[in-house]
């Protein structure tokens, strides 16, 4: 369906609540915002157990394409985005080759993902040692801001930052009003801890301590205070970090934080030793963590979550002999992203409207994409279908190597339908995806 049309629910989820309502989609975009009975002729009524939700926006995805394709490329990434109910991604700027670092390592990201993609993509590009003079001319190319590890990002092609070079990038961005995106785990922490032994998951998790992510937290916010520039958190895993991330922001240090569905769904007491496909970084942590993350985001504390979907190739994972050690670190979860987090959330008395804000409004805003992010006049009609009374178990997923710890997990909620723009879409459908970028949005 394309052109103009009416979509009307007893439920919607706007930026101001959820109610019943028609929305009404002409030339892509929103047009109008109405009673569910003021609707014209043959609207599309949804199914009493269905509402309509904005499409998703993920802010962390990694796609891997150019150079590490058989790991994750766009069609089979945003095949997965679509079944999921995500509208936009925005593509991290390492495990591809060439790493997004330069302008034109961007225009060579951008040539892989066109024709491809079959929802909206953006681009991060990357902050390494040596390029901080890159930064200010990747954000006028179009990327939407700039990521940076702390410590060994595992490729070698995207080292990580010392505090020197930390503060020299952020200097840059902030004179430009550029947002920089750390990975939040320090290096001699994790040096000094005991090294992962096999296939035992307390062995593992030992080696990645919570002190590792405290401590470059800690770096990031002394930098982002000292330069003025805006920072944020990725993939939150320790709950522990929580205090000094609210002292900061209430001291004015302009930071966020994100968290991603594992973090909220697994424990470290359920990992199965030997079951690397839970293998990621920071990892799993207890369930005191899980829990004091969840009240962290009702409390409007933590301010997004996304996937960061980062799979690799099975053989990568080395489920033949269950090392941790050994194994990639990455969750793939692009597809089932929503479906987590809402089991949670209602598991703990939130609304589809917390969800919604924490998946589509708030990566929208983060990433700078004001066309994103809700059901707003004016805005793209990205539009899901979502039955978040129905229940499913994982199974068939759409990633190029679906090795998922939610593999065979009942999950609650299921998308039915998606539009993008106005169009639906689905994962045998044509690309029709656009590539987005921080001018346009």
């Amino acid at each position: 369906m394309s052109g103009a049309f009416v979509v009307r629910a007893r439920r919607v989820v706007l930026p101001g609540g959820e109610q019943p309502a028609a929305v009404h989609v002409a030339d892509g975009v929103v047009t109008a915002v109405t009673g569910f009975d003021d609707a014209g002729d043959a609207p599309v009524t949804l199914a009493a157990d269905e509402a309509l939700i904005p499409g998703l926006v993920d802010s962390h995805v990694h796609v891997n394409e150019p150079g590490r394709t058989e790991w994750e490329g766009f069609a089979s990434a945003t095949r997965a985005a679509a079944a999921g109910g995500i509208t936009t991604i925005v593509d991290m700027p390492l495990n591809s080759i060439p790493p997004t670092v330069s302008v034109a390592a961007l225009h060579v990201k951008r040539e892989a993902a066109a024709g491809q993609v079959r929802v909206d993509v953006a681009f991060w590009g990357g902050a390494v040692p040596g390029n901080a003079d890159q930064l200010q001319p990747l954000l006028a190319a179009g990327a939407v801001g700039a990521k940076c590890f702390l410590l060994d990002s595992g490729v070698p092609e995207f080292p990580p930052l010392d505090d020197a070079g930390l503060r020299e990038a952020l200097t840059a961005l902030a004179a430009v009003d550029g947002l920089l995106i750390a990975h939040c785990e320090d290096g001699g922490v994790i040096t000094r801890a005991p090294d992962p032994v096999g296939g035992s998951y307390p062995a593992f998790l030992a080696s990645r301590p919570g002190a590792a992510e405290e401590t470059a937290i800690g770096r990031l916010i002394a930098a982002a205070r000292d330069t003025g520039a805006r920072v944020h958190v990725v993939h939150l895993a320790d709950g522990d970090a929580l205090p000094m991330l609210r002292a900061a922001r209430a001291e004015g240090v302009p930071i966020t934080v994100e968290t991603c569905p594992h973090y909220l769904t697994f424990s470290a007491e359920e990992v199965p030793d030997g079951d690397t496909s839970f293998k990621c970084c920071p990892p799993i942590r207890e369930a005191a963590h899980r829990e004091a993350l969840w009240a962290a985001l009702a409390a409007g504390d933590i301010d997004l979550v996304v996937s960061d979907h980062s799979p690799c190739t099975p053989e990568l994972k080395r489920l033949d002999v269950g090392d941790f050690g050994l194994a990639w670190g990455g969750i793939a979860g692009l597809q089932v992203a929503l479906p987590a987090v809402w089991t949670g959330a209602r598991a703990r008395g939130l609304g589809l409207g917390d969800v919604v804000r924490w998946m589509s409004a708030g990566p929208a805003q983060l990433a700078g994409l004001p066309g994103k992010g809700g059901i707003v006049v004016g805005r793209d009609a990205d539009l899901v279908v979502f039955a978040p009374d129905e229940c499913r178990r994982v199974g068939h997923l759409h990633h190029r190597n679906p090795v998922t710890p939610y593999a065979g997990r009942e999950l609650t909620g299921v998308v039915r339908r998606t539009w993008l723009r106005g169009q639906l879409i689905g994962p045998e459908d044509a690309p029709i995806g656009r590539l987005l970028d921080r001018a346009r949005g």
